[in-house]
């Protein structure tokens, strides 16, 4: 009976661990968007968003524009000082928040519920944007310390935001960087320490 118990838990455990690990769909690379400079034009910063969810394809392709896997060796559509990859991107929803994975190309939660009000910090345009996307330096990683490593980290946060942007303008979502968070909330919440800080963010949604 025992034995019996034992096993059922565990293939329960399996069941939730495979419900907390979503595979995106892969990359769409013949997506048709605007040019390179025609989204240079394009680019502005929206602060309204339809509250109508993202599609897996448009997530998926987000995702990757924003830090994909995009050579066999590891490395990433967002360089990183050293390579060092230290940049975490939490995908934030009305469901729950989820950990993107870029060599896997897959989502694993992180906690359940809507927690985008803790992003938002006090500004309901970015609470009402179906998907908020947010940057974790990862100090630990990144292996440096002093004014020096900061800026090198704010900078790799920075080209992640760009790349968002940039993919946003050329395929007609709307979006806006903000540094403006509940940093000790999201903390809380996702668990960091004071080796993982909350850099920058980019509410997300389909034009209003």
């Amino acid at each position: 009976m025992k034995k019996l118990a034992l096993m059922a838990a565990l293939l329960l455990m399996g069941t939730v661990c495979f419900a907390q690990t979503k595979n995106l769909p892969e990359p769409n690379l013949q997506r048709k968007t605007l040019t390179v400079m025609e989204s240079f034009k394009q680019r502005k910063s929206v602060r309204e968003y339809s509250a109508k969810m993202l599609s897996d394809q448009d997530l998926s392709d987000l995702l990757w524009a924003a830090q994909g896997k995009n050579r066999e060796d590891g490395r990433l559509t967002s360089p990183t000082a050293m390579n060092r990859q230290e940049i975490r991107l939490y995908v934030f929803t009305s469901k729950n928040v989820m950990l993107y994975d870029p060599q896997k190309h897959s989502l694993t939660q992180v906690a359940e519920g809507d927690h985008r009000g803790i992003v938002a910090a006090g500004q309901d345009f970015a609470k009402a944007a179906p998907v908020s996307l947010l940057m974790v330096a990862d100090m630990e990683k990144f292996a440096m310390k002093g004014a020096n490593a900061q800026w090198m980290v704010g900078a790799d946060a920075g080209i992640v935001t760009q790349n968002i942007n940039l993919f946003c303008s050329a395929a007609g979502l709307a979006t806006v960087t903000r540094g403006t968070m509940d940093q000790k909330a999201i903390s809380s919440l996702l668990g960091l320490n004071e080796n993982l800080i909350p850099v920058l963010n980019n509410p997300v949604g389909y034009v209003k």
